[in-house]
Parts: C-alpha cells; structure tokens; sequence
C-alpha cells in the first residue's frame, strides 16, 4: 500500500499549504484510488485514479503536481463542459485542457517548491517535461486554445501536435454517470470553489488571475423561462391595457394621477434557431414548447421561425392559431456549418423588422455573432459553454 499513501501524503500536503488554497475544497471531493491498470493519472470530473507503477517512478513534487492537476481538472468541469470538443477531436481537447491547467499551475508555484511538472527519465525525451505548457495561451480557456490547435493541425495537414499530456482523460466515464449524480457532482463542485476562493483570500494567495473564469463556473443559474419571458415582454410595444399599478408620470406635475399604458402583446417575433448539429432534439423541444407558452400569453401577431446553420435554411410563419402548433408542426432544416450572420443578412435582404429577435445556439460559433441587428436580441445558449454575445443580452440553458 506504499502507493497508495503516497498520493494520500501528496494531497494532505497541497491542502495544507496555502499556496493551494484554491484547490483545498476540490480534493474532498469525489473518491481517490491507485489502479494498476492505468499508465499514468486519470479523472472523470469527480473521481481521481494514479497508475501504480507511475507513482512509483514519480518524485513527490512531480506526484504533487499531478494530483493538482487531476483536481483543476475538475475543478474546470472540463469534462462535462467541454464534451462537444472531445466528440469533434479528442487529443486536440485533452490538449486543449492541460494548457489551461498547467499555466495555472506554474502560476500558483513558479519557484516549483512544492509541486514540479513530471520529467521522463530515459529514452529519447529523458529530461523533457511530460506535461503541456505554452505561454501563448495565457489567459486562454480551453475553447480558445483548441481553436488554435485545431486551426494549426488543418495548416500542418492534419498532424497530432504533441501528443495528449502527461494523464488520461475520462470522458466516457463522465459521459456514464446518472443525471442525478451529475446535479449531485455540479453542487459539491461549485460548493468546493467557494470553499477554494474563500481560503485562498483568507491565506492571501490570490487565484493564478483565474478570479474571473471561476466566477464564471459558479454564476448564479438563473430560471431562463423566466428571463425568457421577461425579455419578450419587455419588447411588447403594443400599448393596449391600462394599468393603475405605475402612475403615469407624464401627468404627476399636473396633479393629474392618471394610468399607466402597459402592453399585452407583440406585433412581430423572430426565432432563429441553430441547426448546425449542436442543437439537439431535447433542447429545441424544450425551447420550443416555451416558445409556444410565451407566445399564447403575449398574443403575437406574427412568429417567424428561422432555422439556420451557415445559411438559413428554413423559414416558417405562425399566426394567431397556428401558433399554438408550432411544436406540432415545425420542420427543423439544416445541419451545415455555424454562421449567425446568415440571420441578420436574412432579415435584412427580406425586409423583416420585428420587435424581438431570439437566437437559439449551442455558442460556438467563432466570433461571428452576426452583425446590424435592427431589435432587441436574446442569445440563449444551451449546453455547457459559458460564452456571452458581444451584443445583446445572453442567458443559458444548463443541463
């Protein structure tokens, strides 16, 4: 069991050194073993797994910084955040989450006093470091990075970079966890950063400059059909109901108490919804059948729905009555590359002038979030990318 009180003592000593206070919360979660079948490291976001024979060979600043680095991992949620990445190019996304982490890294320990990168031992790399580290991607999530590396891959003619890093990467493993025990791991998680940054405050450490990506990660989650709704609402411009519940303040330096016009429904809404293959099924059933809700309580008087991916490629009409079996009767269209922009030349080249526009996507979309949106715009964002339109206003639909 020599092993396995090695990583034991690797942990105790991260979590009681304040220079790690930020991942002293995540280490408590999730269960941690040695396996002898295993070459390396390995998590799938909740539990930690160490080869046997590597914790062997490894040094214990070189054993610390691996167990730091399976924790950041989860501290990240990488594994569930970034699923689509994985399923688009594997390496590249292992890649893309161990940049991401050892910057950090080095950042919490750059004199390497207490944790240092793992270094092969013999052969032709004797000497290299095992782990990926590149200062241009400072400042970078992981997105950002695989980006990058894949941009760079398509000018190399397809080559592997450099290879995966120095852990496995458990995505199946994440993938076959319950929903329950994913709502259950989302919760000690975001509990853990909280617990993470209140300590790392507390011993003066700071957080690697990641203050902002982890405020990110623990962002209150919001009832998006209530923004939803509001959002709709908000744009109604049709003054038709009087109310006595907001005074009039046109009239108040008369004083005249007169009632407030308020708006029951909306003239014109558009939907525009991303078929590129992001989108699955369930979240455009469950969108829509709010559509449909929102719709029957505002009354509006047209709905266009826009199915689009680099171009749209569909386009349907409700009114009045038919709007109620738009979940009925819509035929999604598309599933060619991701382009916003098709949307708004598409209202423009057709003259289409709504009160309201709404933009369904999974996020990646680049940095085209389309251009010349002539009405109030609602980007909202399903999955795990935690991306925000540079224009209008961007909420998320969370597992």
């Amino acid at each position: 069991m020599l092993e396995e009180r090695k990583v034991q003592k690797a942990k105790i000593s991260l979590m009681r050194n304040s220079k790690f206070a930020l991942l002293s919360g995540i280490m408590m979660v999730g269960r941690t073993r040695v396996d002898d079948n295993i070459p390396t490291a390995c998590t799938n976001g909740r539990d930690e797994r160490y080869g046997r024979e590597f914790v062997k060979k490894l040094r214990d600043p070189e054993l610390a910084f691996v167990v730091a680095h399976e924790n950041a991992h989860k501290m990240y949620r990488h594994l569930t955040t970034w699923r689509k990445l994985h399923d688009e190019n594997h390496s590249l996304a292992n890649q893309a989450c161990d940049y991401v982490i050892n910057l950090m890294l080095k950042d919490l320990d750059p004199s390497e006093s207490v944790i240092a990168m793992p270094r092969y031992t013999d052969g032709p790399l004797k000497g290299k470091v095992m782990g990926l580290v590149d200062e241009r991607f400072r400042g970078m999530n992981a997105k950002q990075v695989f980006d990058i590396l894949k941009q760079e891959q398509e000018e190399n003619g397809g080559g592997g970079g450099e290879g995966d890093g120095l852990d496995i990467h458990d995505w199946d493993g994440a993938k076959d966890m319950t929903e329950e025990e994913k709502k259950e791991l989302a919760r000690e998680v975001d509990q853990a950063i909280r617990q993470g940054l209140i300590s790392a405050q507390k011993a003066g450490t700071g957080t690697g400059g990641l203050d902002r990506e982890l405020e990110g990660l623990m962002e209150p989650k919001v009832d998006w059909r209530e923004v939803l709704r509001e959002f709709v609402k908000s744009t109604c411009s049709a003054k038709d109901k009087s109310s006595w519940r907001r005074v009039n303040r046109r009239f108040l330096s008369t004083g005249v108490y007169m009632p407030t016009l308020i708006g029951e429904k909306v003239g014109h809404l558009v939907i525009g919804v991303d078929t590129s293959g992001s989108v699955g099924g369930k979240e455009l059933a469950e969108f829509l059948s709010e559509v449909k809700g929102i719709a029957e309580e505002v009354s509006p008087e047209v709905v266009d729905l826009l199915y689009w991916d680099g171009e749209v490629a569909g386009h349907e009409t409700y009114t009045g009555a038919t709007v109620s079996s738009i979940v009925q009767s819509t035929k999604p269209a598309g599933g060619g590359g991701t382009s916003p922009s098709c949307v708004s030349t598409y209202l423009k080249d057709k003259h289409i002038v709504p009160e309201c526009i709404i933009m369904l996507t999974d996020g990646y979309v680049g940095s085209d979030w389309g251009n010349e949106w002539t009405a109030p715009l609602l980007w909202v964002i399903v999955g795990g990318n935690d991306d925000v339109a540079p224009n209008g206003k961007t909420i998320h639909i969370r597992d």
